[in-house]
């Protein structure tokens, strides 16, 4: 199910889910960073091949980036886009119909395009100090973005009755833990890849930090939140895990 809304793929529904709905998108979100692991294994296993069938480290980061950007609909970018659009506005009514606005504005532009380059250059560098670096850090960020996209939503008051946003609302504290220590467990994945532990707590801390940031200013903004605010989060959650593995010790 988690799969199901984070990614466009034409998954057949099972006969053990629920109706897709908040009860049961709330239910499911335990999953959350195991789907996040999974769309982060197939971008790494477009990086290796790419790499692998002899294409430069940048083109072969570029396609793992635009795979992405595909395998999720842009779901995630949309929200980046929407959340930066809403800082032109003066009032919360304002912010909150920007949002809604399904057009994108400079801010939002500009917040796609350091995204993209962002998350390219640093899976640029990460390729050349090692492809299976790379790969590692591709999943792992992947799998605790996803997991830090809840923080707004868990924190703040959702300002609208569907989506995730309103799913948030009925999460139970177990299901967080659960997600918190499975997330947890992915994150060691770069270990097996010669990353140095303290690079882990490091890019764990501070993509928390981010995350805890984009409530904090949140808050000040709408007062509540949406499903946007969870897909800017992740991406810059996401964004902060590169860089601090990307960073040369």
């Amino acid at each position: 199910m988690c799969l199901r809304f984070c990614t466009r793929v034409p998954l057949p529904p099972f006969a053990f889910e629920q109706p897709f709905g908040v009860r049961s998108l709330a239910n499911a979100i335990r999953m959350l960073p195991v789907a996040g692991a999974v769309i982060g294994c197939i971008a790494a296993i477009v990086l290796w091949l790419g790499v692998r069938l002899g294409l430069p480290p940048a083109l072969a980061a570029l396609l793992t980036i635009a795979v992405l950007v595909v395998l999720t609909g842009g779901l995630h970018e949309d929200g980046l886009a929407d959340f930066a659009d809403c800082l032109g506005g003066s009032t919360t009514e304002q912010r909150l119909a920007i949002m809604k606005d399904s057009r994108i504005g400079a801010y939002g532009g500009l917040a796609l395009v350091i995204s993209i380059l962002a998350r390219f250059l640093a899976l640029d560098a990460l390729t050349v100090q090692g492809l299976g670096l790379a790969c590692a850090v591709t999943i792992s960020a992947a799998a605790s973005s996803r997991l830090l996209a809840l923080v707004p939503l868990y924190a703040l008051l959702p300002l609208r009755s569907d989506g995730l946003g309103a799913a948030t609302a009925r999460l139970k504290e177990q299901d967080l833990i659960f997600a918190t220590i499975v997330t947890l467990i992915i994150s060691l994945l770069p270990l097996f890849a010669g990353a140095h532990p303290l690079r882990v707590i490091i890019a764990l801390a501070l993509s928390a930090a981010a995350a805890y940031g984009v409530t904090v200013w949140t808050r000040r903004l709408i007062n509540g939140q949406t499903g946007d605010i969870a897909g800017a989060t992740q991406q810059i959650a996401e964004i902060t895990s590169y860089i601090v593995f990307t960073a040369q010790p």
